[in-house]
């Protein structure tokens, strides 16, 4: 970041945003709790049949948390989506997550439009859906497929496996590659951290393939602290060990939240609006214009 700039990001701050989805009981709210380092989201009570009762349809909900990260403000948007996956037919929960991340386009195509803007107004775009992938073992799902699909065309998606610690290391590797095998056969345009080789400087071509090669990221969430070799650390215990979440031997926690957080958080700001806004403006733009050069040869 130039230094200019990083100064007025010191001191006005940035503000980010989050998506979180798959079906529940995958971790996203101990992941997200874990991310930020605070209860954000609360957990769901499994032991009383009515508060564990499932929504029938997705319920979209945004909290913001403030943070500080390398010395810079962070607003953090983590916006959730429980029931998302909870149905037999899902279309509805797919209807109700991109019309979210669209409504926010629209929000600003608004704002562009009008002759005075207005200073206050906050820009809640969705910066990076974390689609969070059951540790099956096998395959993408077909939902998997048609979600990751059509909502790649508006928003970064990222895919993680879920719970990655209930594989051995030889499966998660053979999941891992079936995953990202899927996603080259049907064609999905993930976040894929996109370099150019003539632009960019070797240090981040290679950061970046590094990232690439972890795809999916495998994750383990705990808020759960305990003194291992004289360390405290956030880890799950087991019989047989523990899996420390910040350990990337162990996991890609950290190497997902340094880059959501810190490496890539400008990248993922900058094709949201430099090329996923600006298709969906043009799309938006074009189709009203066709509308109205139909009105026009009615009359």
């Amino acid at each position: 970041m130039a230094p200019m700039i990083r100064r007025k990001a010191v001191k006005k701050g940035l503000n980010f945003t989050i998506m979180v989805v798959g079906p529940s009981g995958c971790g996203k709210s101990t992941f997200v709790n874990t991310l930020c380092e605070s209860d954000v989201l609360p957990k769901k009570d499994y032991s009383n049949a009515e508060k564990a009762a499932i929504p029938k349809t997705v319920a979209i909900a945004p909290t913001t948390v403030e943070m500080e990260e390398d010395g810079l403000k962070l607003s953090l948007t983590i916006v959730d989506t429980p029931g998302f996956g909870d149905n037999i037919n899902n279309e509805g929960s797919f209807e109700e997550i991109l019309s979210y991340i669209e409504k926010q386009y629209d929000e600003i195509l608004a704002q562009e439009s009008r002759i005075k803007r207005n200073p206050k107004f906050q820009d809640n775009r969705v910066h990076v859906l974390l689609y969070f992938i059951p540790p099956t073992g096998h395959a993408l799902r077909e939902m998997d497929i048609e979600f990751m699909r059509r909502l790649s065309p508006r928003v970064n998606v990222v895919p993680v496996v879920a719970k990655s610690d209930s594989m051995v290391p030889q499966e998660l590797a053979a999941f891992k590659k079936r995953v990202m095998e899927d996603i080259a056969h049907y064609q999905i345009p993930i976040y894929n951290f996109p370099y150019d080789e003539e632009e960019d400087d070797e240090e981040t071509i290679e950061e970046n393939n590094e990232l690439r090669a972890l795809l999916p990221f495998s994750v383990v969430g705990s808020e759960e602290e305990v003194i291992v070799n004289g360390r405290r650390v956030r880890c799950r215990q087991y019989p047989w060990g523990v899996v420390e979440v910040d350990n990337s031997r162990h996991c890609d926690f950290s190497k997902l939240r340094y880059m959501l957080l810190s490496s890539h958080l400008h990248d993922l700001k900058d094709i949201t609006h430099d090329i996923l806004y600006e298709n969906y403006r043009t799309e938006k733009l074009s189709k009203e214009g066709a509308v109205d050069e139909e009105e026009e040869e009615d009359e």
